[in-house]
C-alpha cells in the first residue's frame, strides 16, 4: 500500500470488489486533486464461508486491475493488498482496514455506494461513525430499479411474484415494447417455445466462449491464492474468467453473436461433460459492476431487431436480467436482515461432506460439483435442479446450502445468491421469492440431461438400493411435510399422489430416506 497523504482528503471514495465501475455514483465530481480511492483485499471476505479459489482469484484481481485503470487515470488509490499484513496489523475484515486507513490520514467524509451484502454495509458504517467521519451512502444507480422503487412495488402486496415485476420493469424500461406499449409479439412470456431438453444426439457443436489467459496480474493473484487458501476448495489450473471491462465486453458480444440464438431454447437442459452451453456466462462480470445490465438488455434487443436471434431467446434472456436480477436484489433488501435466518421447513441435516468433493456416484451431482469446483461455475438448472434440489429433499440446514453456493460460485454476491438459494431453491422463506417448492423427483433429471444414461440408479424406482435419490427423497419430502403443502394450490396434485402409494411402500420409502440421510450415499463414483 503507497504511503498515506499528507494532505487533508476531501473524499475518500471506498470501493468494494463488487463495485468496479467507473461509472458509478461515488465517482460523480471526483477530483484527484483532493480526492481519492480506497480499496482493501481482507481474508474475512474468503473465509467467512470457505471461499473457493476460482471466486477468490476473480476478485483479487479484477480489483487489481480496476485499481491499475485508476492510477493511469490519474486518481490516488490507497490499495492495500492480502501481502501487505503482518502479524501486527493483519487484515482481517474491511472494517478493520478502513479504520486502519482513517487513522493514517485526515478525511472529510467518505463516499460509498451502498454494498451488496448486508454484513458489509452494517461494517462499514460502524466504521465510519467510530471515527465520527460522515459516510455518504450513495443508491446503486447500476441497477434499473432502485431499492425504495421495489419497496414501493411491493407495499400493499400479499404476494410477491416476479412475473408482474417483470412487466412493470418491461413498461418502466421500455424493453421488447411495440409501439402502443404491448409487449414484442403479443406476449410477455415465451416459455412455451423455451426450455426443452436436448436431443438424443446431444447439444450438438456449441460454440466455446472466451476464456482469458491469466496475465501478469492475474499470475500473482493465482499465486497468492494457492498459497493463503491452500486448503480451500477447488482449482484454479484453469482460470479464464473476465477480469477486466474489455474482457467482459467480449464475453457479451460472444454470447450474443454465437449463442443467444439457441438460448431460449436450451436454456434449462444439461449435458454430461459440458458445463458452458448455450449460456452466457456474464453474470460474475455483471455482479462484479464490470458490465452494465442496461447495455447487456440493450444488446439482446439489438439482435432481435436485426434478426440474428428469435424473440423467444431474447424475451428469456432478458427475462434473467430485467426481471429476475432485479426482483432478488429487492427482496433482498426488503427483507434483511431477518430473511437471512427464515427456515420454513425447519430443515436441519447437515451438508453431505461429498458436496465439497463431487465424490458421489449419482451422475448428475458428480458431473454438477465436480465441474463447479473446476470452474466456479454451473448453469441455473444445474444449481436450482440437481444441487439444490438434492439439498431441498435431503432437509439439509438452508444457512449451510448458503454458505455453499457463496463459497463456490465466481458470481456469487449476497445480494442475489441468498435468495435464490433461502428463496426459490430451498422454499426456507415459506413463499416470499415462490409460489412453490421446486420439487421434483429423478425424472425430471432424466428428462433434461442424459446424466441417468449409465448411471445406477434408476429415476422410475421410489425404494431399493437402484432407486434414484431424488426420487425416494421426494416422496419423502412430500410425506414429511404433507401438512405443509396440503395448504399450498400448486402442490395439491402432488401432495394427493401420495394416496396412491401404499403404506408398506411408503414405510420402505421412509427407512431408504432416512438411510441416504444418514449417509448411506457418501461413498466415491464408481469405476
Amino acid at each position: 500500500m503507497p504511503p498515506l497523504t499528507d494532505a487533508p482528503l476531501r473524499h475518500l471514495v471506498l470501493v468494494l470488489g463488487d463495485q468496479l465501475d467507473r461509472g458509478s455514483d461515488a465517482f460523480a465530481g471526483f477530483d484527484p486533486t483532493q480526492d481519492a480511492v480506497w480499496m482493501a483485499e481482507v481474508s474475512d471476505e474468503s473465509t467467512q464461508v470457505w471461499s473457493a479459489k476460482q471466486r477468490t482469484v476473480l476478485f483479487l484481481s479484477a480489483m487489481r486491475h480496476f485499481a491499475e485503470t485508476l492510477r493511469t487515470e490519474g486518481c490516488t488509490v490507497l490499495y492495500r493488498t492480502l501481502t501487505d499484513s503482518t502479524a501486527d496489523t493483519p487484515n482481517s475484515t474491511l472494517a478493520d482496514e478502513l479504520l486502519r486507513t482513517l487513522s493514517g490520514c485526515v478525511v472529510q467524509r467518505l463516499r460509498l455506494v451502498e454494498p451488496g451484502d448486508h454484513r458489509v454495509r452494517t461494517q462499514l458504517e460502524a466504521a465510519a461513525s467510530a471515527r465520527r467521519i460522515p459516510l455518504d451512502l450513495l443508491p446503486d444507480t447500476h441497477f434499473l430499479c432502485s431499492t425504495a422503487e421495489f419497496a414501493n412495488h411491493a407495499k400493499g402486496r400479499k404476494q410477491l411474484r416476479m412475473e408482474y415485476f417483470y412487466r412493470e420493469m418491461r413498461r418502466r424500461h421500455g424493453v421488447l415494447l411495440q409501439a402502443d406499449g404491448s409487449p414484442a409479439g403479443g406476449a410477455w412470456n415465451f416459455d412455451a417455445d423455451n426450455r426443452q431438453a436436448f436431443p438424443a444426439r446431444g447439444p450438438g457443436c456449441v460454440p466455446d466462449p472466451p476464456r482469458f489467459a491469466p496475465d501478469a496480474i492475474t499470475q500473482d493473484v493465482i499465486a497468492l491464492v494457492s498459497r493463503r487458501f491452500a486448503s480451500h476448495p477447488g482449482s484454479v489450473a484453469r482460470f479464464g474468467w473476465p477480469v477486466t471491462r474489455e474482457q467482459a465486453l467480449r464475453v457479451l458480444h460472444s454470447f450474443v453473436e454465437d449463442r443467444l440464438e439457441h438460448f431460449g431454447q436450451w436454456q434449462d437442459a444439461m449435458w454430461a461433460g459440458q458445463p458452458w452451453l448455450y449460456h452466457a456466462h456474464i453474470s460474475a462480470a455483471l455482479n462484479l459492476k464490470l458490465l452494465n445490465p442496461r447495455e447487456v438488455i440493450h444488446a439482446a434487443e439489438q439482435a432481435y431487431a436485426g434478426g440474428r436471434a428469435p424473440l423467444a431467446a431474447v424475451e428469456g434472456f432478458v427475462r434473467q436480467v430485467l426481471g429476475w436480477r432485479e426482483y432478488v436484489r429487492g427482496i433482498y433488501w426488503l427483507k434483511m436482515p431477518a430473511y437471512g435466518e427464515l427456515n420454513a421447513l425447519g430443515a436441519t441435516d447437515d451438508l453431505p461432506a461429498w458436496f465439497w468433493t463431487g465424490a458421489t456416484d449419482m451422475r448428475c451431482l458428480n458431473d454438477a460439483i465436480t465441474q463447479t469446483l473446476e470452474h466456479g461455475y454451473a448453469h441455473h438448472i444445474q444449481r436450482l435442479m440437481v444441487t439444490g434440489l438434492y439439498a431441498l429433499l435431503h432437509g439439509v440446514s438452508p444457512r449451510q446450502v448458503h454458505a455453499w453456493y457463496l463459497a463456490v460460485y465466481v458470481d456469487a454476491v449476497e445480494w442475489v445468491e441468498l435468495p435464490n438459494v433461502l428463496g426459490m431453491s430451498q422454499f426456507a422463506d415459506g413463499g416470499v421469492m415462490a409460489s412453490k417448492p421446486y420439487a421434483a423427483t429423478g425424472k425430471y433429471i432424466e428428462r433434461m440431461s442424459n446424466h441417468c444414461a449409465g448411471c445406477r440408479y434408476q429415476p422410475a424406482l421410489r425404494t431399493g438400493e437402484q432407486a434414484c435419490p431424488f426420487t425416494t427423497l421426494y416422496w419423502d419430502f412430500l410425506a414429511r411435510h404433507q401438512t405443509l403443502l396440503a395448504r399450498n394450490p400448486r402442490m395439491t396434485l402432488q401432495v394427493k399422489n401420495l394416496l396412491r402409494i401404499t403404506p408398506a411402500e411408503m414405510t420402505a420409502i421412509a427407512e431408504r430416506a432416512r438411510a441416504i440421510r444418514s449417509g448411506a450415499l457418501d461413498t466415491a463414483p464408481s469405476a
